[in-house]
């Protein structure tokens, strides 16, 4: 990237923050990190890692982020309050790249109901909290919340505030999805007008779904002048989601004769982005969505079924290659050895050695014995699963379902711990509520089932089912998942996962901010 370059657009990715807002989403460190390096290979250009001062759970995800990927500037969002920023240094003194994110709600609604506070006070805590996150780190983005409902006059001496205190970006979001593109484009060129000096920094676009004009909010912002675009992967994030980072790139890569920006994001990693994210939040991709759903290079109408066969440019404005979907094809069956696995693992982007690669192996022999074949979507799915923490407390030994139409299921469970097992049999509503009922039977964990879904990895008749459970315990989530041939297999092994953190006392971080 450089900074010289007018046309070059920043790819400022808050999946981990403001995409974790989405309810029922909340990623342990672990999984924030999972996240964070493929986005990395994805080639964005700053992660916004969370909102430290949420929690410790918080600082320890955003600090793994900050020691273990590089090449991407790393961000967590602050208030104006020296305690966030203090948390944020914490969290963020490793990073090669380190920005404090500071927001203040600038609109009259927010002041006077949400902040409490006078326009005054508003403008002397921008200039202490910008100041004293500069004195810091050299990069400090600052933030109007709800600003398309701010009053341009007063927006305007914020911002002008900011920038005086060292601000480098300056970052106008449509917080609650309320604007339209030509509104967001005259918001920001009176921006402009009103401060002139905003030309010599970086102006950044983030915006909501709530209208579902984000993107197009977002590309609306571009034309105006910004060149950073705040977004999530998949377009997840609060009530109806943010800016999807796919279509924002996308759109800049399909339609560049017309807009002539470009960004650093290699596109052929967004469908792999899309699904571990997918997977990690629980958050299944809806068939219909843009560039990333199962039925976006689909074709049902003869009519376009045939110009397909003709032309694929009949009906597709972009390749699926160009978005990684072109290979996703059986690679692997069970008499493939190691090495073989760790060079598909690397043909993939992955480097898998050393202990990972054994527990990979053991797992891909495991799975082998029961598939068929195993597609690239398996192998990622079970990097993915065997990269948790392997230090699991309860071990699923054996599981046996009894079940039929109209009667009560039953199941008989066998654990291990340690070097003891334990058995214990259940009854339930259908054969998962009975595999629960007798696993917490051993497990006696306090936690009620909060949520739980499964999804399969590929199609076909012998697909992997990947599990997730959701635990609640005195008003903390704690978050199971695991991956399987068999379905209810799968679904054990996620609550006994789940299970094994409330005994721990390790809950999900929890972080509710908004920009």
């Amino acid at each position: 990237m450089s900074d010289t370059d007018s046309t070059y657009v920043r790819i400022f990715d808050t999946t981990l923050r403001d995409g974790e807002q989405s309810p029922g989403i909340s990623l342990n460190a672990q999984e924030k990190l999972e996240i964070a390096r493929q986005l990395e290979r994805l080639g964005v250009d700053i992660i916004e890692a969370g909102f430290a001062i949420s929690s410790p759970g918080e600082v320890e995800g955003i600090g793994l982020v900050a020691k273990h990927v590089r090449g991407c500037t790393i961000a967590s969002l602050n208030r104006t309050q020296k305690a966030d920023i203090d948390a944020s240094w914490e969290a963020l003194q490793h990073a090669e790249r380190p920005r404090f994110h500071v927001f203040i709600a600038t609109s009259d609604l927010h002041m006077e109901h949400k902040l409490r506070m006078t326009p005054e006070q508003v403008v002397e805590q921008t200039r202490e909290a910008v100041a004293y996150a500069r004195s810091k780190v050299a990069d400090v983005e600052f933030s109007c919340e709800d600003a398309t409902r701010s009053r341009p006059e007063f927006m305007a001496e914020v911002v002008r505030t900011a920038l005086q205190a060292g601000a480098t970006t300056i970052n106008i979001p449509d917080t609650v999805g309320y604007t339209t593109p030509d509104e967001y484009r005259e918001i920001l060129a009176t921006l402009y007008e009103n401060v002139p000096e905003l030309h010599e920094a970086v102006l950044s676009v983030h915006t909501h779904n709530d209208l579902g004009l984000a993107t197009a909010n977002s590309i609306a912002g571009v034309q105006a002048g910004a060149r950073q675009v705040e977004v999530a992967v998949n377009g997840i994030g609060e009530r109806a989601g943010n800016s999807a980072l796919e279509e924002i790139v996308m759109a800049l890569r399909t339609r560049n004769a017309l807009y002539g920006f470009t960004t650093g994001v290699e596109t052929r990693e967004i469908a792999r982005t899309s699904r571990l994210v997918s997977r990690l939040t629980g958050y299944p991709v809806q068939p219909n969505k843009a560039i990333v759903g199962k039925n976006a290079f689909a074709h049902e109408a003869g009519i376009h079924q045939d110009g397909v066969l003709k032309n694929r440019r009949t009906y597709e404005i972009m390749d699926a290659e160009s978005i990684g979907l072109a290979h996703n094809e059986l690679v692997l069956g069970k008499h493939s050895g190691r090495h073989a696995l760790q060079k598909a693992y690397a043909d993939m982007g992955y480097t898998v050695e050393g202990d990972d690669l054994k527990r990979a192996f053991a797992r891909f022999k495991e799975i082998a014995d029961r598939k068929k074949t195993v597609s690239m979507l398996d192998l990622e799915a079970l990097l993915d699963d065997q990269s948790r923490d392997t230090a699991e407390r309860w071990v699923l030994e054996r599981l046996a379902l009894r079940t039929a139409t109209g009667e009560t299921s039953h199941a008989d469970v066998v654990v291990r711990e340690g070097d003891e097992t334990h058995a214990a049999a259940a009854e339930g509503d259908g054969p998962i509520d009975a595999a629960f009922n007798a696993l917490n039977a051993i497990v006696a964990t306090p936690a009620t089932l909060r949520e739980f879904n499964v999804n399969a990895v590929t199609g076909g008749n012998d697909a992997l089912g990947d599990a997730r459970v959701v635990l609640e315990h005195e008003g903390r989530t704690y978050t199971g998942q695991s991956v399987a041939p068999d379905i209810t297999e799968a679904a054990a092994e996620a609550f006994l996962r789940a299970a094994a953190l409330v005994a721990a006392g390790i809950p999900n971080p929890m972080a509710r901010e908004s920009v």
